[in-house]
């Protein structure tokens, strides 16, 4: 009998709506250490990508700024988001109906995003549960997306083989990074007259599709599976 599908999912912009309240922070933090930047900047140009990234991209255009400067600045931000996260965040569209539908598979959480961040944004919504201690960040794993070691990480911390796992990620930094790792991935689009899914994922562009894209990704796996076994 073959073992169900690993879900791995992203969690900020495929689980969470926090980028909105990321975006925010970063506009005014980035701002006020002199590298310009607007919330929109970050839903446009850096989705999904890692902060120093983006401080870095940032710094090539407007110069360098204090390390020890960036570093305090960074620290208050991301104190900021936490209380904010706490207070004001949403969970995406379908997304619970999508858990609660797909309860009896397997699931992780991957997120480019530091651990305590992601306690809480699953804390705040009430989809801890869900997942328990299968939370795994880049900060912990020292690699962040577009690096497909992430989700490969998660999945041997899984007990799962690359091609076991379905990587449910929002932002191309993270549906790259599952593609080279190997893995089916769902690409849920949330902007899709921006934004184009990469060939080789399946494109959603509501959380309410995913349980009927993961029964038949199963459904054709078995078959494929008692086609094999006749086939030996």
């Amino acid at each position: 009998m073959i073992r169900p599908f690993c879900l791995l999912f992203d969690c900020d912009g495929t689980l969470v709506d926090s980028e909105p309240l990321l975006a925010a922070e970063m506009a005014t933090s980035l701002t006020r250490l002199g590298l310009p930047f607007q919330a929109s900047d970050y839903i446009g140009e850096f989705r999904g990508s890692r902060f120093r990234n983006i401080v870095a991209a940032l710094e090539e255009r407007y110069g360098s700024v204090d390390p020890l400067h960036l570093a305090e600045t960074e620290t208050e931000m991301r104190s900021n988001l936490n209380r904010r996260l706490e207070t004001e965040l949403t969970a995406i569209t379908g997304a619970r109906e999508a858990l609660m539908a797909l309860i009896d598979y397997p699931c992780g959480v991957v997120s480019n995003g530091p651990e305590n961040k992601i306690r809480t944004s699953l804390k705040a919504i009430g989809f801890g549960d869900f997942f328990g201690s299968h939370l795994y960040s880049a900060y912990t794993a020292n690699c962040w997306k577009p690096d497909p070691r992430l989700y490969l990480h998660a999945a041997t911390a899984m007990g799962f083989d690359a091609e076991e796992c379905i990587a449910i990620d929002d932002a191309l930094v993270g549906v790259k990074a599952a593609l080279d790792a190997g893995m089916t991935v769902v690409h849920l689009n949330r902007f899709p007259d921006a934004e184009e899914t990469p060939e080789g994922a399946i494109m959603i562009s509501s959380m309410y599709q995913l349980p009927t894209v993961i029964e038949n990704l199963a459904h054709t796996r078995a078959l494929e599976s008692r086609q094999f076994a006749y086939a030996r």
